[in-house]
């Protein structure tokens, strides 16, 4: 990458982005009609073709834009000089204004090209840098932004030549960075799983930084591991299992930090979805069927079975007529307004189900586990009728 553009001026980033959105604009209707915003883009495309030719002039990565900008202008000047109604006007104006809509196209492309280059290159100087904190935050949440916005093999090898990913690693390790960077950092690496998890996950499985993100133990840092669980699934949590981290993760379920409690148990809830018989076995080990009990009592729990809502749809089927689905619906709706408040009810039910439901365990598996987990339901209840409404939850199954 040249040198010139580690500084690129300001004024060049806002005439790229002002073209860039005329351009996109331009693409789907290409016409010059006094009463269509498509002529104010080409109109503003047009003059910054002229403003943008002493600026993009001094970077070698623009020589394609300014040919692209100059075909436009050509273009634009064939349509205008197409205005009779004769078989050779409409055939001219037809293939025009499809010039037009490809050019525009070309010209978006390569200023996203340009855009995309000069933030990977001003991300990875700012990563190895960690000079300030709130350009860097800036930085990293464009970078995330961007990714977000699908696969593109141009930024990719953008991504991959400026070795993008170990640098967030690196950061994400580092205690002498401030937490809030390395969070950021983290969704960053959540984002480039999203992005490609082909070429990615292989990164976060080798390196280190699901350690990193439980080391940190914070909600962000745990719901970026919810992600990463919820995007490579049965390997990830093989190596957390294998790392011997389940037990920090069940740690988290006692944090005077109510976020902190939320972010683990969503974390528990997708190992048992994705986990196998040792991830499983390590989890009630650690004791999660009384935690998630304890949680399940607290003021932000509750029992849903007791609401009735389970006994709707067996109840009205006696009934000519009834809309089945439309109770279920109701009840899905009434449910999921009830854990935003209530994020702990019906927790052990909930965990059970996404061990039934899931994806790690055989089925065989699966029914000795819901056993074991009615057992130990038993046993730490404080009361028989409080232990048969939590049993009669996991046999009934309440939505994971």
């Amino acid at each position: 990458m040249e040198e010139a553009s580690d500084h690129p001026n300001p004024q060049v980033l806002t005439v790229l982005e002002a073209l860039r959105q005329a351009s996109h604009h331009l693409q789907t209707n290409p016409t010059l009609n006094s009463d269509n915003s498509n002529s104010s883009a080409i109109k503003a495309l047009l003059e910054l073709e002229t403003e943008s030719n002493s600026l993009l002039s001094s970077d070698p990565h623009l020589s394609a834009l300014s040919r692209h900008l100059s075909s436009l202008k050509d273009l634009v000047h064939t349509l205008q000089k197409s205005r009779g109604h004769s078989l050779t006007s409409f055939l001219t104006r037809r293939a025009s204004t499809q010039s037009i809509s490809r050019v525009a196209g070309s010209i978006e492309s390569e200023i996203r090209a340009w855009i995309d280059r000069e933030r990977v290159e001003d991300l990875t100087r700012a990563l190895r840098e960690l000079a300030d904190d709130d350009e860097l935050v800036k930085l990293l949440t464009q970078f995330e932004n961007r990714v977000s916005q699908g696969f593109s093999h141009e930024l990719q090898d953008l991504i991959l030549k400026s070795k993008v990913f170990s640098l967030l690693e690196s950061v994400l390790c580092n205690p002498n960075c401030s937490k809030k960077i390395r969070e950021h950092s983290g969704f960053a690496v959540s984002a480039l799983i999203r992005f490609n998890k082909d070429v990615f996950v292989g990164q976060v499985l080798m390196g280190r930084t699901v350690l990193a993100l439980i080391a940190m133990g914070s909600r962000s840092s745990l719901t970026v591991l919810w992600s990463l669980i919820k995007s490579i699934k049965s390997p990830l949590v093989d190596e957390i299992e294998s790392n011997g981290e389940i037990p920090k993760i069940i740690s988290f379920f006692s944090s005077q930090d109510l976020d902190i409690r939320i972010a683990a148990v969503d974390c528990a809830f997708e190992i048992g979805y994705y986990g196998r018989k040792e991830a499983i076995e390590a989890m009630l080990k650690e004791g999660v069927i009384e935690k998630l009990l304890e949680l399940q009592r607290s003021e932000m729990g509750g029992i849903l079975i007791e609401m009735g809502w389970f006994n709707e749809e067996e109840n009205m089927k006696s009934f000519d007529g009834v809309d089945i689905e439309g109770i279920r619906r109701s009840r899905d709706s009434r449910e999921k307004r009830f854990l935003e408040t209530h994020p702990f009810a019906s927790c052990v039910a909930r965990f059970a189900v996404q061990l039934e439901v899931g994806e790690g365990l055989r089925q065989r598996e699966k029914r000795a586990f819901k056993q074991e987990i009615l057992g130990l339901v038993r046993e730490a209840c404080a009361s028989d009728a409080e232990a048969a409404t939590i049993v009669a939850e996991v046999l009934w199954g309440s939505s994971p």
